[in-house]
């Protein structure tokens, strides 16, 4: 029977997970916390592919105190050999008595083993305490291992009247400073961000992290930056290709193009669809053999359209300005005619939050 003091044991090891939102990529993020007689002894944390998982960082802090100790683990101890060695065989090499698992491991290779290992040892093992906050903290982890797909959170900022652009392609800037630095934080945590070639040619971003304090913390690493752009229209100069970590999707090169992109670094590669469209759902498959965990979009109302109608969309961040820009201006989405209310998106709301004048609302797609 699970007590009050398991649940704040647990939240403890989430805390500890959450220090790895940014920096954990491909991997998931996960804490532990190891406690004797009531009191933690051991404290860790996953924090970069390739170092020491939570259990083994709370493991080495516990020292002998670990024997006959209970274990509160945000997921499933590994079973396997990966980057680093089972921490399942160290938890029963500690002698610990109990084990709390948040959620069960959605990878193939542990998906229930690694319980199973412990209970095989003699080891008290319970699943399921506080599984919602656990799932929450790994969204493109677990769909990565269980759809073969990347999580897909798309970043819209517009009017009150729901305008992102001028007609005449002109965005910058709707939403204020605040809004656009928290923007910083959820391309922080992605392992890419797509954009299309539109938002190339109109505003020459970047799309890169450029909060120095995010960029320290994840060592100068940026995230992949991808560009649909089936006719290969991107200029050779433009922002988006001047760091290397760039891939251009393409249908068509009558220009030979591709070879150009490849010389200066980029990786250009084709996913033929219908009517000479980018085959996005292909496009998405193939970022998850890159082990792309989360992916941001930022783009427009064509790509933005394309994504919703393939229904490619997990998560919605939609910024809202308190500003009006009329019926002409361009919109979020590029759908077909909507005819019959049956025919309309449903969204469940999970947050709102207000970033200066801005307000930040979060939703999901009703399923």
């Amino acid at each position: 029977m699970l007590n009050e003091h398991d649940y704040r044991f647990m939240e403890e090891a989430l805390r500890l997970a959450g220090q790895g939102v940014y920096t954990t990529m491909p991997n998931p993020r996960v804490g532990c916390v190891i406690v004797k007689e009531g009191v933690v002894v051991g404290r860790g944390a996953h924090l970069r592919a390739g170092e020491p998982h939570a259990e083994i960082h709370a493991l080495r802090e516990a020292g002998t105190k670990a024997q006959g100790a209970d274990v509160y683990v945000t997921l499933e101890p590994c079973c396997h050999f990966g980057r680093t060695p089972p921490c399942s065989d160290a938890l029963v090499s500690a002698g610990v008595k109990r084990v709390f698992v948040a959620m069960q491991d959605p990878n193939t290779k542990v998906a229930g083993n690694g319980l199973a290992k412990l209970r095989d040892h003699g080891i008290e093992v319970q699943c399921g305490i506080l599984e919602y906050e656990a799932r929450s903290l790994n969204p493109g982890f677990t769909s990565r291992m269980t759809r073969g797909l990347p999580y897909v959170r798309t970043k819209i900022a517009a009017s009150l009247d729901g305008r992102t652009a001028l007609a005449n392609g002109v965005s910058q800037w709707i939403t204020g400073d605040d809004a656009r630095a928290d923007v910083q934080h959820w391309r922080a945590r992605s392992c890419a961000i797509l954009t299309g070639i539109g938002t190339v040619l109109s505003d020459d971003p970047q799309m890169n992290v450029r909060r120095p304090d995010l960029v320290e913390l994840k060592d100068g690493r940026q995230p992949l930056r991808i560009v649909v752009d089936s006719r290969l229209q991107i200029p050779l100069d433009a922002k988006i290709l001047k760091e290397a970590n760039t891939l251009v999707a393409y249908v068509h090169d009558e220009r030979k193009k591709a070879e150009e992109l490849q010389a200066v670094g980029v990786k250009a590669v084709q996913f033929a669809g219908i009517a000479g469209r980018v085959d996005l759902a292909q496009l998405l498959h193939h970022l998850t053999k890159l082990e792309v965990n989360e992916v941001l979009v930022e783009a427009g109302e064509i790509l933005n359209g394309a994504l919703q109608q393939a229904d490619l969309i997990d998560e919605y961040l939609f910024y809202f300005a308190p500003v009006l820009m009329g019926g002409a201006s361009r919109g979020m989405f590029a759908l077909p005619l909507i005819t019959e209310m049956a025919q309309r998106v449903d969204l469940d709301i999970y947050g709102v939050d207000r970033f200066g004048q801005d307000i930040r609302v979060q939703a999901t797609r009703r399923r």
